[in-house]
């Protein structure tokens, strides 16, 4: 099938806040892709948008009968995405839609189910593939540094609770499973390429009681391995960003920016352990290794181009490129989301996949 390659795609938002005006930066130099227009329910985030330079619309069907935007980013807030994107693909626009996607994976279903029908590109900006602490971990997972991976630990912790707005309120899709697990299941499904077979949960209420502030879950892949995943809101002391334990050795990244640290054993075994002396007697179990059974090196942090997501998109548009975040991949994202929620609500291990 031929596709009519344009001069310039036009784009225009839906909901100039935080993260719709951030696209105006990242999709920036970004050859042969303009955003020029956007709407908004609020009328001081209009006036914004045309501080911008945007040409604003006072209704998004005016702005969806407008026949020379081609593609409409989404960045409202979750609960709206579903209906804005199919309306916005049945009047012949392409979509770019923010994280998560949508509220479930029947709202997500339909929106599949009208990009094919249309023939207009959905695309989901998961943005965090491009993360670097993300990619040198994957990095040290992916050429087997540490030997055979047994356990994987990814977390996020912050002190200030849910920022104060709608992702405060459930009926907004709010929350942390679906605004930051959303992130951190879709790294760990990229670095292990296995079927998740259990999944545990538990969510935490400590500053909102009417969404989870936080939640710890436990994904057993079909290997046995474990992906340990965790966000905070609560936490004044943070653990690392990354902790990866194989058979011979530890990597792990204390925060974003960060390089990683690895430690490999080296030689067969070693003699004469010294044991750990504490209050309460000896361990040579918990003792510290000697020097020279030990390689301790630094993996420098990976480098990454977030811009590559909106030349995907111009790419795929034209028709010279598949797109680099795949809808199967967001719907088993989407999944695991709510195999989190089953298995916090009833306080066991769901089965997956």
């Amino acid at each position: 099938m031929s596709v009519e390659l344009k001069q310039v795609y036009k784009a225009a938002v839906v909901g100039f806040g935080g993260m719709g005006s951030f696209h105006l930066q990242l999709a920036k130099d970004i050859d042969r892709l303009e955003y020029v227009g956007s709407y908004d329910i609020k009328e001081d985030r209009q006036e914004a948008a045309r501080q911008a330079g945007l040409k604003t619309y006072d209704s998004l069907d005016e702005l969806l009968k407008d026949d020379s935007i081609d593609i409409i980013l989404i960045a409202t807030p979750n609960d709206v995405h579903k209906d804005i994107a199919v309306r916005g693909m049945e009047a012949g626009k392409h979509i770019i839609c923010e994280k998560p996607v949508t509220m479930n994976s029947a709202e997500l279903q339909e929106m599949i189910d009208a990009s094919e029908r249309t023939g207009k590109h959905l695309f989901v900006h998961q943005n965090r593939r491009w993360d670097e602490d993300f990619l040198t971990m994957k990095k040290i997972y992916d050429q087997d540094m540490l030997g055979e991976i047994f356990a994987i630990e990814s977390r996020v912790h912050g002190s200030r609770g849910i920022p104060g707005d709608w992702r405060q309120e459930k009926q907004y899709g709010g929350g942390m499973v679906l605004d930051w697990g959303v992130h951190i299941l879709d790294q760990a499904l990229l670095m292990v390429k296995e079927k998740v077979k259990k999944v545990y949960a538990v969510l935490t209420f400590v500053t909102n009681q009417l969404v989870d502030d936080g939640f710890k879950a436990e994904l057993t892949f079909e290997s046995g391995k474990k992906f340990w995943l965790e966000v905070g809101t609560s936490n004044f002391i943070s653990l690392p960003r990354w902790y990866m334990l194989g058979s011979n050795g530890t990597a792990m990244i204390e925060n974003w920016g960060m390089d990683a640290k690895v430690v490999v054993a080296k030689g067969k075994s070693e003699k004469d352990i010294v044991p750990v002396v504490t209050a309460a007697g000896l361990t040579k179990t918990m003792a510290p290794r000697r020097e020279d059974t030990i390689h301790e090196t630094v993996v420098p942090i990976e480098k990454s181009n977030i811009k590559e997501f909106y030349q995907n998109v111009v790419a795929t548009v034209d028709g010279t490129e598949e797109k680099v975040v795949k809808l199967d991949e967001v719907m088993r994202v989407m999944k695991l989301m709510e195999a989190i929620f089953e298995s916090a609500e009833k306080g066991q291990v769901v089965d997956f996949e």
